[in-house]
């Protein structure tokens, strides 16, 4: 396994972050990102994870509701990677794929442009 401190790790995502062009980030709405260091045993291969309500589905009744939280791990991530390059890669591709489902792409789409 690839070793990486958590903050090395969490400087990654948030370069992936400041990649996301302004015009979306402006957009974007409660939703607030994590880097945790394991997914749920049942899918211990998961390398992110979007819980929420996309903004595609709110309406009027969508007030006062907790963040949607997307979620970045860390270990299945470094198990994953051969090298720091891949890291990044698969951080950066992780975390426009998770965005991308708080904007209410469905992975079928996300596959089909090359987020998958």
């Amino acid at each position: 396994m690839l070793e990486m401190t958590r903050d090395a790790f969490e400087e990654l995502v948030a370069e992936a972050l400041d990649t996301i062009p302004p015009e979306l980030t402006r957009v974007m709405d409660n939703v607030a990102v994590f880097v945790e260091d394991e997914p749920d045993p049942s899918d211990p291969e998961l390398l992110g994870l979007y819980e929420g309500t996309p903004l595609t589905e709110r309406g009027e009744w969508y007030a006062g509701v907790l963040p949607d939280r997307i979620s970045i791990y860390m270990g299945p991530t470094l198990r994953y990677c051969e090298t720091r390059d891949d890291v990044v890669h698969e951080v950066a591709v992780t975390v426009v794929h998770e965005i991308a489902h708080h904007f209410g792409i469905d992975d079928e789409r996300l596959h089909e442009l090359g987020w998958g």
